[in-house]
């Protein structure tokens, strides 16, 4: 059986940002919508504000006037369900509480034809739940939009497990139809986007946890891995408030599983009203006369010293890049670097020091692997080709003589980068934050929650990621991804960094 939705009547319960946002969407590809708020006067409201935010658009000359005007056309207020008898698809967009959902459905139930779908928009309630107690649970479904919903792509197709395939489906259809990218999920806590991208957030706050670094030199590394924005500067644009209620409703609806247990630094903000840009200060401060993010405080390193012997350790796009950069800058020495393919890491041997790719070992760990005091570490560069002057993070083992301090960062910046110093944490910020976000994607596709393509496009389109999960996989390697979590694991002991079996099944040593 097919439901074929197009041009049917839809019904908007709420009229808040996002519930505007829908009756926007829908209107203007040709439905008929009727908006309804419990709150006297706020569809009206909603729609007044919606023709303005059309008309501000024809005149940009982002949408034709004609279009604008039929689609205002098309948009009515409502003081009462009843009015949306004949509605052939209901989209809920109330506040996110179970038995409010619960109640708005079984009152529509009693109004609307058994054939008329229901869609909730919830970002994190359970879809069965929501179905639980309807006299039709199979044609409930969630249709998660995210905001603003007239610009974001994405439309998570939530599966209840009453879920009817073909209401599913056609609300898949639907969205497309809308202009929107679909991506089935299953009903599972956070659903794909809210699940796969806990550990963006979670990995700079156990960074924070333990001083090794700072918010902005945190953020700058993971933007110069192509992120819009870093995860400091994200959570005080989304609300600590927001954020860690979030975390805590996964963190809960997974029977607490440390993977997803909630910062001690982030409660503390929150219980001190720091919720960043929303009270004036987070991370950051804001306000008139303030920076949203403070310029990094970039050391100035000199040339690096003369040194007798450089090689080039390993293969791949990341030790052709250094090869290529120590040419350049062993160039007015007149002399390049040798290169040994054969070797187990990535990176240059200077004299008797080592400058490692990390793998997920400390540099301490590495100086003691590799049998030598003067041993740093650096991250992982993703954006390839590198852009000159990119924000890499670095940490020096302990035991390194003073001389090789500097000389680490000095090199780091003759190789082309802008070297930030970290404490010698394991995996360091781009490399264990990357790792952590395929490991969580492939348990979401190992659970059935979605596909690999799914996670990708959910990723990409809902939160704006430079790349999906898996495609970032495919740059690295299962072996490689797997490496960085064990070592993560090692030093911190406990059940975060566990590996899933959907890695480890492909992985050679895993």
């Amino acid at each position: 059986m097919s439901i074929d939705l197009r041009g049917t009547e839809v019904l908007v319960v709420g009229a808040g940002i996002m519930g505007a946002g829908i009756v926007q969407v829908a209107a203007l590809a040709g439905h008929p919508v009727k908006l309804f708020d419990t709150r006297e006067g706020a569809a009206a409201q909603a729609l007044e504000k919606l023709a303005a935010t059309l008309k501000s658009l024809v005149d940009k000359g982002r949408l034709d006037a004609e279009a604008a005007r039929a689609a205002m056309e098309r948009m009515v207020p409502i003081n009462s369900l009843a009015q949306a008898r004949g509605a052939g698809l209901v989209v809920e967009a109330i506040v996110e509480n179970l038995d409010a959902k619960r109640s708005l459905f079984r009152e529509l139930e009693g109004l609307l034809a058994p054939a008329a779908v229901l869609a909730t928009n919830t970002s994190s309630i359970s879809v069965t739940a929501i179905a639980n107690g309807l006299l039709h649970p199979q044609r409930l479904v969630g249709m998660h939009f995210f905001n603003p919903v007239p610009l974001m792509k994405l439309v998570e197709v939530v599966h209840g497990l009453q879920t009817d395939a073909a209401v599913a489906d056609a609300i898949f259809e639907l969205s497309k139809a809308w202009g929107k990218t679909p991506v089935h999920a299953k009903s599972t806590p956070g659903f794909i986007v809210n699940r796969i991208a806990r550990p963006f957030y979670a990995e700079t706050l156990a960074l924070l946890q333990e001083q090794a670094a700072t918010p902005q030199v945190l953020d700058a590394c993971l933007k110069a891995a192509g992120f819009r924005m870093g995860p400091c500067e994200l959570i005080d644009l989304i609300g600590h408030d927001t954020n860690f209620a979030v975390t805590n409703s996964v963190y809960a609806a997974n029977f607490f599983d440390k993977r997803y247990v909630p910062s001690l630094v982030q409660a503390e903000m929150v219980a001190g009203g720091l919720f960043g840009r929303k009270s004036g200060r987070g991370f950051y401060a804001y306000g008139e006369g303030a920076a949203a993010v403070p310029p990094l405080p970039v050391a100035v390193h000199e040339a690096p010293a003369t040194a007798r012997q450089v090689t080039v350790h390993g293969v791949g796009p990341i030790a052709d890049h250094l090869e290529h950069a120590a040419v350049a800058a062993l160039a007015p020495q007149g002399w390049g670097p040798a290169r040994e393919l054969a070797s187990d890491w990535i990176g240059l041997s200077i004299d008797n020091a080592r400058l490692v790719l990390t793998d997920g070992r400390s540099a301490q760990q590495l100086a003691r692997d590799l049998g030598t005091p003067d041993v740093a570490v650096f991250d992982r560069p993703v954006v390839h080709p590198i852009a000159p002057g990119s924000a890499l993070a670095y940490a020096v083992a302990p035991s390194a003589h003073a001389a090789w301090r500097t000389q680490a960062g000095a090199w780091l910046a003759a190789l082309g980068f802008t070297p930030l110093p970290l404490a010698d944490a394991p995996a360091l910020v781009v490399a264990r934050t990357l790792a952590m976000l395929i490991n969580e994607a492939a348990d979401a596709v190992l659970q059935g929650v979605c596909d690999e393509g799914g996670a990708d496009a959910a990723m990409k389109l809902g939160v704006n990621y430079p790349a999906g999960p898996f495609e970032w996989l495919k740059g690295w390697s299962v072996d490689g991804v797997a490496q960085v979590i064990h070592a993560l694991d090692a030093e911190y002991r406990g059940e975060r960094y566990r590996l899933s079996p959907w890695l480890r099944r492909r992985a050679h040593h895993a």
